[in-house]
């Protein structure tokens, strides 16, 4: 049998000494460093993971860390749960193929994730730990606003995007993708939902999602599918939620310009929705197979009269198209020749052949000159982007590469 052995009581001043030390220096979270073994799970895992990635020779990322650090140690006393919110972090210089899958090009970006998903738009707002534990409160709040009275769906912002949902429960698989849905989108959109005695007048067949587009008199558009299909429902609501042509503001005019991709933009004044609707019309009727290579825009005249200037035009000549190639800007010949089949995609394939730069430079391509008439080198200088200023600021990130656009 072994002798008891005693110990001395601790000396009071010691242990007030660790307490004072613990409450000045309380436990730093863990910031999770994701690598390629571990990267899928925790995301895949996590209801909102926010992602530095970073490197760090970048002198930015060096800033941001201690900033992060005590941001994720905010929010981790409002939301304890491990899988509720995740700080998680991405060496890129390590982790090379992690950077290329999600297609970083600056230093430091922070990604948001939903359920592994990466989220359309990037965190973008101030580096400080309020305003990133504010973001990711913003993140985690309820995006769906429950309806009471069918009578509240009269009054509904006819200006903004809404998607409605009709439910028999609220706990079911079909209000489950439905929330998923507008975790995703409730950005590009307003969700609503009605439940139970509520919502049965519009519950013709079962539950259903019904999308009301902009305008007093735009008629409802109703989901067909399977709302127990995540994908189907997600594609539907992405196709209303973010239109073909999106308007440019300067809130998100550094995301378009990272896209990488032209700018064709309608400008107009604010009050012409029936130039907006053409536009509209006809980008739809020619330009649908140029989706992936040319940006489709419309931008206020008021707000943007630095552009139209930088190309010899004032708001008193809106509408005006010009396309924006983040080298030069280029102007459509005359808003009234939208009428004319074809005359707005030629326009865009222009650009893509790099006619319309060499047309700048030198005049008129031989082929558009009539037999018999001599061809004159007509150099020209043509304005340079203006929208390309909106791109990300130098001093707040390490570019890691320039493009070169036409």
């Amino acid at each position: 049998m072994r002798p008891a052995i005693f110990l001395p009581p601790p000396d009071p001043g010691c242990v007030l000494l660790i307490l004072v030390s613990w409450l000045l220096n309380p436990a730093r979270s863990e910031i999770t460093s994701l690598e390629s073994g571990n990267i899928d799970d925790i995301l895949n895992n996590a209801d909102v993971a926010l992602v530095n990635f970073y490197a760090d020779w970048c002198r930015f990322s060096q800033m941001l860390h201690p900033i992060f650090e005590e941001a994720s140690n905010v929010i981790k006393e409002e939301y304890p749960d491990n899988n509720q919110v995740v700080f998680a972090r991405v060496d890129c210089d390590q982790h090379s193929d992690i950077a290329q899958r999600y297609r970083i090009s600056k230093y430091p970006t922070l990604k948001l994730f939903r359920n592994g998903m990466m989220m359309k738009r990037e965190y973008r707002g101030q580096r400080s730990v309020t305003a990133i534990a504010d973001y990711i409160r913003q993140q985690k709040s309820n995006p769906i606003r429950e309806v009471n009275d069918l009578e509240e769906i009269k009054s509904l912002d006819r200006s903004k995007r809404n998607i409605i949902g009709y439910f028999e429960q609220k706990d079911a698989n079909n209000y489950r993708t439905f929330e998923r849905v507008a975790n995703i989108l409730h950005d590009d959109c307003v969700f609503l939902s009605a439940f139970g005695p509520i919502s049965k007048p519009e519950r013709f067949s079962g539950d259903n999602i019904i999308y009301k587009p902009p305008g007093e008199n735009a008629p409802d558009m109703v989901y067909l599918g399977s709302l127990t299909n995540f994908d189907l429902t997600y594609a539907w609501t992405q196709d209303k939620c973010v239109p073909l042509v999106r308007e440019i503001t300067f809130e998100n005019g550094e995301e378009l310009t990272e896209e990488g991709l032209p700018f064709l933009i309608l400008f107009h004044m604010k009050d012409d929705l029936e130039s907006l609707e053409k536009f509209q019309q006809e980008v739809a009727r020619q330009l649908i197979s140029e989706k992936g290579t040319i940006n489709f825009l419309h931008a206020d005249c008021d707000k943007f009269r630095h552009p139209l200037l930088h190309i010899q035009k004032t708001p008193a000549d809106c509408p005006v198209i010009a396309i924006d190639s983040f080298r030069h800007m280029y102007v459509f010949p005359d808003f009234s020749d939208l009428a004319i089949p074809g005359k707005l995609k030629q326009f865009v394939l222009d650009l893509h052949s790099g006619k319309l730069h060499r047309e700048f430079h030198h005049g008129p391509d031989p082929t558009d000159v009539a037999p018999g008439q001599p061809i004159q080198d007509l150099a020209s200088s043509p304005p340079e982007s203006s929208f390309q200023k909106l791109a990300p600021s130098e001093h707040r990130y390490t570019l890691l590469r320039e493009k070169d656009e036409l």
